[in-house]
């Protein structure tokens, strides 16, 4: 049945199935998304990641982690938008980067992709568009209207394709259960207006409507009111009403919801851009299939079970894809071969079925394409015949029949021709086929309006062809060349080139189409007439647009050299040769040479200057140059030495210094060193200026290091400055700056080397500053750079002071240096300076001098005593270093000058440096340093003063300090165990905390602090001693709420013996905190918080009294266990809380009675769902009514009075039962009902049925109890199809059968469910009922096709008899091809047969009979045989008449002449020997001359001996193997059949074979007229020869008359003169001397010279020497050669018949003899 529906549907893959593994929860709306025919996006969130499957990419799956909560992809590129609550990201995969990133101001509820580039975002109160690129916000562009806001899920939002409307969808619970409700708010942007609109889901698209340049913007939608059926909506948005062309809309058209779908809704629309129909699938699984254009429904069908969240358009089919809940990805599509079929055969819809036939162009509709057509042209509607034929599907009315038919219509007067309105309709359409073109072509040439052609072609309406083209050339070979190019055939395109003269556009094209031309001929034929464009023709071939050469390039110059083009060759081979080409090298050799030798040097050089080419003949060249005059072209093509040096020597002075300098870097390095030393031995001076150049620019290439020893080896230190100076500020080379400065100081330029000491970081400082120190310049600044950059201070110091340059020194840490005058100041020191020199040194400096560096140069030396003025002058200036204050320091604590004074009010000194300085002077200077460091300097401090015995200095510092941390590392220092021994440091420490640092404290927080250290060391027993000393010992803190929570948490944890006794004598405590603690899995201590909540209890009031009981009745109960002291309590204290908690408990441990009748005490219904749940659970349905009773009163949940109703089913107090839903209620009856049902409760549910109108259910509870009647009734209110089965199914069963046909004809309406109605009648053997059924069910108004083909079925089953009756008068309403296999499971072929026809299957019908001869009649068989589609069976069919019907086999072929491939037809016969059956046939078809039916009826005629039909096939036609017939036949025992052998080798000029079959025979006028034919004059005297062998006068006469060119004179006389012929050969004779005669006379007329000519040759011959006897040479020895002037006579006077042809040796035909007599009047 798949192929006979007009969808295609399949499944693409499965997300739940591998390798997707998509887990079910992630498959829903929301997580899995479909934007797209491209990419499926699903949120895994359980393992953060997203998964993406590739649809185009083989249905790959690839995951990427992220961490979102939605994602949808691009709809066209790798572009992915993930969300995180109001968090939005888009990422580009390809380049895994990510692109935008943005919070929403609040959550988005709905979003897609409305385009590539933008985002649509639906928030609670509005709609946003985001676009991807830049970084801009997204863009509010509508508010969300109040219907689509409470309680409204947004399930779709569409955009029109001009981006003016929106659509923004919503579905939401409605009123009645089970009814969903739509809501689409449509909104204008440009207008800034919305329009409400009842429904669940619409599409925009986009129509080209007939009649309108401009598409129309279409909106289709569903509409869905209240008690009324759902209908379609199309309609065009946007448009003024007044517009040309109008307003788009159809008229609403009714959905054909099923009856079992009454509350299913669509929830998504997709419109086909291609095909034009609209897909809606609703959440049932149904699709609808619309056609936008009509707004009809074509087709419905459930195509899944499942609920369809997500779709989109497929591009490639015009379908759809889908995805359900179970994680089927589905394809939907047109069925292109069965879609026109079905609405003719099922929708009877015609007009439909061409409309869609002609839009799609698909097939099935050109029966009726062909009546309407007919029809038309016979009412004389030519031009609604000529649209039907160019609307067409396929084009298959346009045809040449179709054509010939508007020819033959009589043309209506003042109007064109039916013909020419046919075309002018085609054109209007659109392109005509290449018939049609040239049919429209004829007359149009005819007429002389080529221009119209012209415009067609420029609207590209034509199909061109060679036959156009040949119509169109001679009109216009313009014209004619641009339809040879559309229809490619090469060669008359290239022949209008060439009338044209493009000859260069011959290159391109036959390169382009590859077709073969000789070029060589074409050029030297243009060479001589056009120069200039045999230039341009010869670069087109060796350099086109595919790169290939088509003529050798040599091939080409030596075309041109020919004729001594010497430019045009020049011109060629430098377009030939610019690809520079190794294999061309020399031809770009021969190129150079013809221009130096042709006296053209000057352009080899501007072609060398060009550097095009590199592959030629360097040295020859090169000495070409040379001799030309050309040096610097020589020299650049020189490789020698020897060469270069000569070229140098003989022109070097006159060369340019640019060339040189480009030269230079042309040759190798070692060349070029060579070189260069040469120019400097010939003439240095004047050669040092261009030696420098090259050095410097080929520096790099040279190397420095060559060049610089090149220098030195000449001891030309100028050259090597300048060169270095040239390159020294771009050298890396330490060598080319030391060479420099070297260079520069031997060149006085003492500001050089300066610079460069103090610029240059690339020399070596160690060489420089040897260098300098030696050098010992008057200036030693130069020196003082080196030193001051590299660090060579005390070398700097040591040499300046060493050379009394104390002078310098100042300058230099003064000016210079500042920051190194600790180093100078340590140098001098070292060296024994002078103290006053330093200070004053020091002094100069003064704050400028680092003091650290300074102090700790002096203090390595024991000098530092010397620093003390200067320091102290610094600090009396306000400094602050470090340094300075700890080396005063040092010097006062050295000195015990109050040093504790200084160590506790100084704030600049290091407490580090001088507390490790004092440790070993004074420990108490150190703890007072190190406590200065304000906790920097802790563990130095605990270290002095543990390892000094200060451990109340340190308890008091610990206890000042409250620093939990600096606690942790005194009380447990890394590699402390508790296991171990307690050190006496520690517990030395611990009793001067408890006994002197707290009792001093007066700071809360400090105790607090100390506390928490314990805490923190887990040192719970001092803990408690230190606790109970402070809070239970009295003290000012002991009523402190921290302290004694503290105390009582610690017991808990380390003494939990001593809890209750602090419990009780304790009051400030935090009472339900510590009893949680001490309640908690870890402490267990339940009696303790127990007595906690009963004390804080009694003291509490109000609601936290309340809250104190429960917790201690939670303690009982959860924690203790007991629930008879939690009843006792309860009861004691009598509250509300604390018998709700008893009840929970109770109901927990199963007491369900107990707990029931404690939450009644409780007036409690908080938990209804668990005491309901319980009750089930043991059946207590008793005293679950009472509690429901009271929650009833207390609450409105739907669930207590649903389970109060059917708590009450379950007791059987139906009566109590009906009084309850018979008042308000919010119980969910139907689920009750159907629960009854479920358990076989069927008066309780029939009660519940009855009160909710559920009439299905109720006619099921009336089957179950057996009353078949009301069950039809209720079933009939029902009206569903589900219902109906069910009691059609009961009734019959109970063998109820008229009831069960009253439901089946509710049933056999729905085509869906017929074939299930009628399994249920065959299983049950009631096929008569059922037939019944089926024939009351034709009557029906309702009536489908189904229904008459199911009947067909039954009645092939069944009672075969009546089949054909039926089929004869309902043949047009049945779905024929579930009927034919009927037919052919019950071998009823003659039924097979007649639904085959008039269904127009005709191959089958053919088939059928052909396969079951039963069938077999043979009108009918050539009625259906014409009309075949597949030809296969028309040969099948000739089979079958050869087997079955021979003698009417000829009716057959005569029927089927026109359908025939007549070779194969021949083939057949001859293969099953039956040719002589269709001699008629042949014949009728031989006027198509072809080859096999030519050898078929000549092989017949052969047989029969009949040589006239023989002759006359022959003559006639003659496409056949002519030889094999001739040599079959030349052996032949009749005459006649060897003379038409011989006639065939003479058609095939085999003359030789012929005239010998024709000598055989003695048939000599034939072997005659052969060698006459063959014009081969060998051929001709043999047979002359012939005759006279054999004594044939006549013949020999015969002969000579009928083959006088042929025959040679000398052998016709030497013939007649040997054997006596001489009489019958004098005529030929006479002839020939005849022709000859006239042929001399004729030339010499012709060459006569003119008189006056002639007579002054007479004055010159007697002027002349006689017989040439003067200063001339003799005639004899200057005449001219024999044969070039022909022979002259002794008087110089040429022969006039020398030069003429003598006739018959060469000479042309004279058209023959016409002579009268015996050769006039024939052989015979």
């Amino acid at each position: 049945m798949a192929q006979q529906i007009p969808i295609v549907f399949s499944e693409i893959l499965n997300l739940a199935n591998p390798p997707y593994s998509v887990a079910p929860d992630n498959i829903k709306f929301g997580f899995s998304t479909l934007e797209s025919d491209k990419y499926i996006t699903v949120c895994e969130n359980a393992q953060q990641q997203i998964a993406i499957v590739d649809l185009t990419a083989g249905n790959t799956v690839s995951r990427q982690k992220m961490s979102a909560e939605a994602a949808i992809m691009n709809p066209v590129s790798k572009v992915i938008a993930v969300r995180a609550g109001q968090v939005l990201q888009i990422f580009n995969l390809e380049l895994r980067a990510k692109m935008k990133n943005h919070t929403m101001p609040a959550p988005v509820t709905y979003w897609r992709w409305i385009s590539p580039n933008t985002i649509a975002l639906v928030t609670a109160q509005s709609v946003f568009h985001w676009s991807i690129e830049g970084d801009s916000a997204p863009v509010k562009i509508f508010d969300r209207n109040s219907g689509l806001t409470d309680g409204t899920q947004i399930i779709n939002y569409q955009v029109s394709g001009d981006g003016k409307w929106c659509l923004l969808c919503g579905i939401s619970a409605g009123a009645t259960p089970g009814v969903i409700n739509g809501t689409m708010q449509l909104f204008s942007i440009d207008k800034q207006v919305s329009q409400m609109l009842q429904g669940h889901s619409g599409a925009f698209t986009v129509l080209n409507i007939p009649g309108r340049d401009e598409p129309a913007q279409v909106l289709a939608f569903e509409d869905k009111k209240p008690d009324q059926p759902a209908k379609i909506f199309i309609m065009e948005v946007g448009r003024d009403k007044n517009a040309p062309g109008g307003v788009f809309k159809v008229a609403p058209q009714n959905i054909p919801m099923p009856a079992d779908a009454a509350n299913d809704f669509p929830v998504t629309m997709n419109a086909s851009k291609t095909s034009g129909m609209l897909y809606m699938i609703s959440k049932m699984g149904y699709l609808y299939l619309f056609d936008i254009f009509s707004g009809k429904p074509v087709y419905r069908a459930r195509v899944t079970t499942d609920t369809v969240f997500a779709s989109t358009e497929h591009t490639a089919t015009g379908g759809v894809l889908c995805i359900t809940r179970k994680g089927q990805v589905l394809h939907i599509g047109l069925n292109d071969a069965m879609l026109v079929p079905y609405i003719v055969g099922q929708l009877r819809d015609s007009q439909l079925a061409i409309e869609l036939a002609s839009r799609l162009n698909l097939p099935g509709a050109d029966d009726l394409y062909t009546q309407q057509f007919n029809t038309l042209i016979a009412a004389g509607d030519v031009q609604g015949a000529a649209r039907v034929a160019a609307d067409s599907p396929r084009g298959f009315l346009r045809t040449p029949a179709t054509i010939l038919r508007f020819q033959q219509v009589a043309p209506q007067p003042g109007q064109p021709q039916p013909v020419f309105q046919y075309f002018s309709i085609l054109l209007e359409k659109g392109k005509l086929n290449a018939m049609e073109s040239v049919e429209l072509a004829k007359p149009v040439v005819q007429q002389g309006r080529v221009q119209l052609l012209e415009k067609w072609i420029g609207e590209n309406k034509l199909e061109f062809s060679e036959e156009l083209g040949d119509l169109v050339m001679g009109a216009d070979v313009n014209m004619a060349l641009t339809i040879y190019l559309g229809a490619n055939v090469p060669n008359k395109v290239i022949n209008c080139y060439m009338q044209r003269g493009e000859f260069d556009k011959i290159v391109t094209y036959s390169s382009r189409v590859k077709f073969p031309v000789d070029y060589a001929y074409m050029l030297q034929q243009l060479v001589r007439s056009n120069p200039q464009g045999a230039l341009e023709f010869a670069k087109k071939l060796v350099s086109n647009e595919n790169g290939v050469q088509l003529l050798d390039a040599n091939t080409v110059l030596e075309i041109f050299m020919s004729v001594s083009l010497l430019r045009e060759a020049t011109a060629f081979l430098l377009e030939a040769l610019k690809g520079n080409r190794k294999e061309e090298g020399f031809l770009q050799t021969k190129l150079l040479e013809i221009n130096f030798l042709g006296g053209m040097p000057q352009v080899a050089d501007a072609i060398l200057g060009n550097e095009m080419f590199s592959h030629y003949d360097r040295n020859y060249i090169g000495r070409l140059c040379e001799q030309s005059g050309l040096a610097q072209r020589a020299l650049e093509h020189y490789t020698d030495v020897a060469d270069i040096k000569r070229v140098l020597q003989n022109h070097g002075a006159s060369m340019n210094p640019e060339f040189l300098l480009t030269f230079f870097g042309s040759v190798s390095r070692e060349t070029s060193l060579e070189l260069l030393k040469e120019l400097l031995a010939r003439n240095i001076r004047q050669n040092l200026n261009i030696v420098v150049q090259i050095a410097t620019k080929y520096s790099e290439p040279l190397g420095p290091e060559s060049l610089i020893k090149l220098f030195e080896d000449f001891k030309s230190y100028e050259g090597l400055y300048y060169y270095l100076s040239a390159i020294v500020n771009f050298s890396q080379l330490p060598v080319v700056h030391f060479k420099y400065i070297e260079a520069a100081a031997r060149m006085q330029q003492f500001k050089e080397v300066e610079r460069v000491c103090r610029d240059s970081t690339v020399y070596d400082p160690q060489e420089v500053k040897k260098f300098l120190m030696e050098a010992k310049l008057p200036d030693p600044r130069p020196l003082i750079h080196v030193c001051d950059r590299f660090e060579f201070v005390e070398e700097l110091t040591a040499y300046l002071y060493s050379n009394n340059l104390l002078k310098y020194i100042e300058v230099y840490v003064q000016k210079v240096s500042p920051q190194k005058t600790p180093q100078v100041i340590g140098k001098l020191l070292d060296l024994e300076c002078s103290e006053d020199f330093v200070r004053n040194l020091l002094n100069s400096v003064g704050q400028m001098c680092p003091a650290a560096e300074v102090v700790e140069q002096v203090e390595r030396r024991n000098r530092l005593r010397l620093l003390q003025p200067w320091l102290e002058a610094r600090v009396a200036q306000g400094n602050t270093e470090t340094a300075v204050h700890n080396a005063i320091g040092k010097i006062y604590i050295t000195m015990n000058r109050d040093p504790v004074q200084f160590l506790q009010n100084n704030q600049f000194y290091d407490p580090k440096v001088l507390g490790l300085f004092c440790e070993k002077l004074d420990p108490h200077l150190a703890f007072v340093a190190y406590k200065h460091a304000r906790g920097e300097c802790d563990d130095a401090l605990i270290r002095v003063t543990q390892e000094n015995g200060l451990f109340k200095d340190l308890a008091r510092y610990l206890v000042e300090r409250q620093d939990i941390e600096l606690w942790t590392r005194v009380l447990r220092p890394e590699g402390y165990n508790p296991e171990d021994p307690e050190p006496p440091s520690r517990r030395y420490l611990l009793d001067q905390v408890v006994q002197t640092a707290l009792p001093e404290a007066r700071n809360p927080d400090e105790v607090s602090t100390t506390v928490k250290a314990f805490m923190q060391c887990d040192m719970p027993e001092e803990l408690i001693e230190l606790l109970e000393r402070i809070v239970l010992q009295g003290s000012e803190f002991s009523n402190n709420k921290n302290l004694q929570n503290l105390l009582i948490l610690t017991a808990i944890r380390a003494a939990k013996g001593k809890v209750m006794e602090y419990i009780n004598r304790l009051d400030n405590f935090d009472g339900p905190d510590i009893a949680k603690i001490a309640a908690s899995d870890a402490n267990e201590l339940f009696e303790e918080a127990y007595t906690i909540y009963v004390k804080f209890g009694k003291k509490a009031v109000g609601e936290e009294q309340v809250t104190h009981q429960v917790n201690a009745v939670e303690i009982l109960v959860d924690k203790i266990r007991d629930l008879d002291r939690a009843k006792e309590f309860a009861e004691r204290v009598n509250a509300a809380a604390v018998w709700s908690k008893l009840a929970r408990a109770q109901l927990n441990n199963n007491l369900v009675a107990e707990s029931i009748a404690s939450y009644i005490k409780a007036k409690d219904a908080t938990d209804y769902l668990l005491v309901i749940s319980a009750a089930e659970q043991v059946g207590d349905y008793e005293n679950l009514t009472s509690y429901l009773k009271m929650a009833r009163k207390l609450i409105k949940e739907t669930i207590i009075d649903t389970q109060l109703i059917y708590a009450l089913a379950r007791i059987n107090k139906l009566s109590e039962m009906e009084e309850v839903i018979s008042v308000p209620n919010v119980a969910k009856i139907d689920q009750i009902g159907e629960r009854c049902f479920d358990e076989g409760l069927f008066e309780a549910a029939k009660l519940l049925f009855i009160n909710i109108n559920n009439n299905a259910k109720l006619a099921l509870c009336y089957i179950q109890l057996q009353q078949f009647r009301e069950a039809v009734d209720a079933a009939t209110k029902a009206n569903s199809v589900s219902t109906w089965k069910e009691v059609n199914l009961a009734c019959l069963r109970a063998q109820e059968f008229r009831l069960a046909n009253i439901c089946g004809l509710h049933i056999i309406v729905h085509p869906d469910h017929l074939e299930e109605l009628i399994g249920h009648y065959e299983r049950a053997g009631r096929s008569t009922e059922l037939m019944q059924l089926m024939e009351q069910g034709l009557g029906l108004d309702n009536a489908h096709a189904g229904i008459f083909t199911e009947l067909g079925v039954l009645y092939s089953k069944y009672l075969p008899e009546k089949l054909m009756e039926h089929i004869k008068i309902f043949w047009s309403r049945m779905n024929i091809t579930k009927l034919l296999r009927a037919c052919e499971r019950a071998l009823l072929w003659n039924e097979m047969v007649y639904l085959y026809k008039e269904d127009g299957q005709h191959d089958s019908a053919v088939r059928t009979m052909v396969e079951h001869t039963v069938a077999f009649q043979h009108d009918l068989f050539l009625d259906c045989v014409q009309k075949v589609r597949n030809p296969e069976v028309q040969y099948r069919a000739i089979t079958f008449y050869l087997g079955y019907h021979p003698m009417q086999l000829g009716r057959l072929l005569q029927v089927l002449t026109p359908h025939l491939d007549h070779a194969r037809v021949v083939h057949l016969l001859r293969k099953h020997e039956a040719l002589s059956l269709a001699l008629e046939y042949m014949r009728s078809v031989q006027k198509e001359n072809l080859s096999v039916v030519n050898e078929a009826i000549n092989e017949l005629a052969i047989l029969e001996e009949d040589y006239e039909a023989l002759r006359s096939s022959i003559d006639d036609f003659d496409n056949f193997d002519q030889i094999y017939l001739a040599q079959k036949i030349e052996r032949h025992e009749l005459l006649e059949f060897r003379r038409i052998s011989s006639y065939l080798y003479k058609k095939n000029k085999r003359w030789s074979q012929s005239i010998a079959l024709s000598k055989a025979d003695r048939m000599y006028k034939d072997a005659i007229d052969t060698a006459a034919a063959s014009q081969d004059t060998d051929l001709t005297e043999d047979l002359l020869r012939f005759f006279v062998s054999v004594n044939d006068r006549a013949c020999f006469s015969a002969l000579l008359f009928t083959c006088y060119e042929l025959v040679r004179p000398d052998t016709v006389l030497e013939l007649a003169w040997r054997h006596g012929y001489t009489d019958f050969a004098m005529p030929f004779i006479v002839q020939y001397v005849r022709h000859l005669h006239d042929r001399m006379h004729a030339l010499e007329t012709r060459t006569a010279p003119p008189k006056e000519e002639a007579a002054a040759a007479v004055d010159a011959g007697f002027g002349a020497p006689l017989m040439g006897l003067g200063n001339e040479p003799l005639m004899i020895t200057n005449a001219p050669a024999y044969g070039a002037y022909g022979y002259h006579t002794a008087g110089g006077i040429p022969d006039p018949y020398a030069q003429a042809a003598m006739p018959g040796y060469g000479a042309p035909n004279m058209g023959g003899m016409n002579m009268g007599g015996a050769y006039g009047g024939g052989y015979y």
